[in-house]
């Protein structure tokens, strides 16, 4: 038997008769069998397999049938009484069918009730209570509904409602209202959670036991937005598990949705505030409750109660229940902290807090102070210029003949209340003091001895200016040291022996001097007042100084010649013997010159507000000046390259910029946390850097971390002048006013999640401070573990 049939052969039931009667096609053989076996089952006739009616469904062909006949054609005939269909159906078929048949045997048989309701309206067919057509398709739609006969398990009253309804069904048009082969929605489960069947594709089981199969649900989520967008309905649509279809929510539901989400009550005619009914009245009552007359043990004296009246009595003799003592009448104050455990931490501190007490009166509170109490004219003035809270007395000493002639004093009250206030605002509660050991408040670093090297000590003094040193400037072997003095020379130093290799005059104060970092190129440019000079020291490598030499005068210069804001001038005559190779005239005072990494672009600072010309980049072997900015962006005061990539740094007074060369943007604007910036150096792995600041402070910045200080220190007690990266060793320097070199170990880690690690491990003294000023430049030699600083004592030192 499919699954159709078992689950709609209830249904079907009344539609049998009526088709066969409407449509007079199905077959005699088939009729015959049917009726010899609801025959043989039930001995009295029901009107349903009545013989008229099973006699005109003979002329019924079995070939046009709707889904429902065919379902309930099925079930009547693969009952197992059928001949002609045996040989057609499975063992397991006959078996299903034959449990089916029982079923409704015995259901047939047991319902008394069925037969005696049915036959009247069966046996006088022509004469039937007439219905109206609603009543009628109401029948139908309950017999449509109606569970089966065997799965409902309803009984009699099953029975017979749907037979009742057959037989009022036969009047009326029957396809009118004829719903047969819609689905059936109900639920076909019973009152059964339906989370068991969560995981499962069934949802029950039909007559025969077998499956019934959850039906599939093909909307995804394009459909299911579809139907959002379009269906106006879809708000009020909920999805019901037990039946597996979409219900369209009414306006009544809606509101009551509404009101349970708010908090109020389902019922609308509920009135939660209807006046409170009193069932008991407060006026004494006449007449008792009861008129019982009493009991006439309520007059015999209770035993139970005697032997309980003669215990007390005993025991009140004895002293064991004392008798009630008078109340008594003094007041009673309870001491919040009486029961607080004295070992507890709150228990140790004494909880009263005393009123703080008055100042004793002294000489100068007399009505007649000794004369040195009294204050002069001057100091009076003082006084009264001065703030209340800054005044020493507050009420000014005064000189009386008596104590009569003392007058009131003008702010007693004033006084008075304030006093009380005092007292009122005292708190009166612990301070916890935490008992912290200092050390742990320390920062655990490792020690200096395990961060070696560094340097330690300091190996030599280069003397010969005669004016204080600005800036310095290591060669790429090392070997070499250049320096620039406010007394209008530059000077080559050899690092290892202190000697002066050489010694050029310029025309004013060196204010800065770089060393190219290509070591294939012998170049040092120097600058002092608006001239930036690019000297061949010619030292070290003759093959480097020859080919410098050559790549300078190799330049040819393009057709069209552009403005540009420098001036470029080949040295020549004298100037070229002494080491001259090009002159940089600037249209400003040149404040610093700095190399890229490669050696052939250097850049220039002309600090100044007013023009957007404050840095420069220049080109050495194009012979070509680029200004990069079209705004000021505020008072520039030293510029970088990156180490690595095609990034360029701009230290304005407050702020850090960073621009992308390439695509010609800023990257980064770091805030420095400080009012002056001084100095700036770049780590050679390129991400991080240091800045220093005339107020005292060396902020160090993870550019991958955050646009803020990383660290701020705060070492020196005057201005930071210079500070360097060491290019190989975790090692950063710092100069300042006070005439001291603090060296810091700076280890940056390959592992982003780690943060940096910094540990000053030396300061280094040695300078002399001379007009306020200590060391003002501070340079690492490239390969070892060494510093250079030059000061204001017009010294060079060298510490290993």
């Amino acid at each position: 038997m499919t699954k159709a049939s078992a689950t709609k052969l209830p249904r079907g039931m009344p539609t049998v008769t009526l088709e066969s009667q409407k449509n007079g096609t199905m077959s005699k053989a088939k009729v015959k069998s049917a009726k010899k076996r609801v025959a043989e089952d039930d001995n009295d006739q029901l009107p349903i397999f009545d013989k008229d009616v099973t006699e005109k469904a003979g002329e019924e062909g079995d070939e046009d049938l709707s889904d429902s006949e065919e379902s309930v054609f099925s079930g009547l005939e693969d009952s197992g009484s059928d001949i002609d269909d045996e040989e057609e159906d499975d063992g397991d078929d006959e078996d299903e069918d034959y449990d089916a048949d029982v079923i409704l045997d015995e259901n047939l048989k047991n319902s008394s009730g069925v037969e005696t309701s049915a036959e009247p309206a069966a046996s006088d067919k022509s004469t039937p209570k007439q219905q109206d057509g609603k009543s009628a398709s109401k029948e139908r739609r309950k017999m449509k509904k109606g569970k089966g006969v065997a799965i409902d398990g309803r009984g009699e009253k099953g029975l017979t409602t749907t037979f009742q309804g057959l037989a009022t069904a036969q009047q009326g048009d029957e396809y009118e209202h004829d719903t047969s082969d819609e689905e059936d929605i109900r639920n076909t489960v019973g009152n059964v959670p339906m989370e068991w069947y969560q995981d499962y594709p069934h949802i029950g089981y039909n007559l025969d036991g077998k499956k019934i199969f959850k039906p599939i649900r093909n909307k995804d989520e394009l459909d299911e937005f579809l139907d959002k967008m379009e269906n106006p309905d879809y708000w009020r649509t909920v999805h019901d598990k037990t039946t597996a279809s979409d219900i369209r929510l009414t306006d009544e539901q809606v509101d009551l949705v509404h009101r349970l989400q708010k908090g109020q009550f389902g019922d609308v005619n509920f009135n939660e505030y209807e006046p409170s009914v009193d069932f008991f009245t407060n006026e004494v009552m006449i007449h008792p409750v009861t008129n019982r007359p009493q009991d006439k043990r309520s007059f015999i004296p209770s035993l139970i109660e005697k032997e309980k009246v003669s215990k007390l009595v005993h025991a009140i003799k004895m002293g064991w229940i004392k008798p009630r003592k008078p109340k008594e009448t003094t007041p009673q104050y309870y001491d919040l902290w009486a029961k607080e455990d004295p070992n507890a931490i709150l228990g140790r501190h004494k909880m009263h807090v005393p009123a703080p007490k008055m100042r004793l009166p002294g000489h100068e509170e007399s009505y007649n102070p000794p004369p040195e109490y009294l204050l002069t004219e001057e100091e009076r003035l003082v006084w009264e210029q001065q703030d209340a809270e800054d005044r020493k007395l507050p009420f000014l000493p005064q000189k009386h003949s008596c104590l009569r002639a003392v007058p009131a004093f003008s702010r007693f009250i004033h006084e008075r209340f304030e006093r009380c206030l005092d007292l009122y605002l005292c708190p009166r509660q612990r301070k916890m003091r935490v008992n912290v050991n200092p050390e742990d408040l320390i920062p655990k670093l490792p020690k200096p001895k395990d961060l070696q090297p560094f340097p330690t000590t300091m190996s030599l003094v280069y003397r010969g200016h005669t004016s204080l040193v600005r800036s310095i400037s290591a060669s790429p072997t090392g070997q070499w040291l250049v320096s620039g003095s406010d007394d209008f020379t530059v000077r080559f130093w050899e690092v290892n022996t202190g000697r002066c290799m050489k010694t050029l005059e310029v025309g004013g104060a060196v204010k800065s001097v770089a060393w190219n970092p290509n070591p294939a190129v012998c170049l040092v440019a120097v600058c002092f007042e608006s001239t930036v000079l690019l000297l061949n020291p010619s030292l070290g490598d003759r093959l480097v100084v020859s080919s410098t030499d050559q790549l300078i005068t190799s330049y040819e210069p393009p057709e069209e010649d552009k403005e540009q804001a420098v001036t470029w001038a080949l040295s020549e005559g004298p100037e070229h013997n002494k080491g001259h190779r090009l002159t940089l005239t600037h249209p400003k005072a040149v404040k610093q010159v700095v190399w890229h990494g490669k050696g052939d672009y250097l850049s220039s600072v002309m600090p100044d507000n007013s023009s957007n010309l404050q840095v420069l980049i220049h080109q050495v072997s194009k012979r070509r000046t680029q200004n990069p900015f079209r705004k000021s962006k505020g008072l520039v005061q030293c510029v970088s390259f990156h180490p690595l990539r095609p990034y360029f740094f701009v230290a304005t007074q407050r702020y850090v910029r960073i621009y992308n060369l390439i695509k010609q943007e800023l990257t980064k604007k770091l805030m420095t946390n400080c009012k002056w910036i001084s100095s700036m150096a770049i780590h050679p792995g390129g991400d991080n850097l240091i800045c220093g600041s005339y107020d005292c402070r060396l902020a160090w910045f993870d550019l991958d971390l955050s646009t803020k200080p990383y660290k701020m220190l705060r070492h020196h007690k005057k201005a930071l002048r210079g500070v360097a990266f060491h290019r190989n060793y975790p090692l950063f320097a710092s100069g300042a006013d006070d005439g001291s070199v603090i060296v810091c170990h700076g280890m940056v880690y390959n592992d982003l999640l780690q943060n940096p690690l910094i540990v000053p491990v030396k300061v280094l003294k040695g300078h002399q401070i001379t007009h306020d000023l200590g060391v003002l430049d501070v340079t690492f030699h490239p390969t070892q573990p060494w510093v250079f600083s030059s000061g204001a004592d017009a010294t060079i030192r060298l510490f290993t």
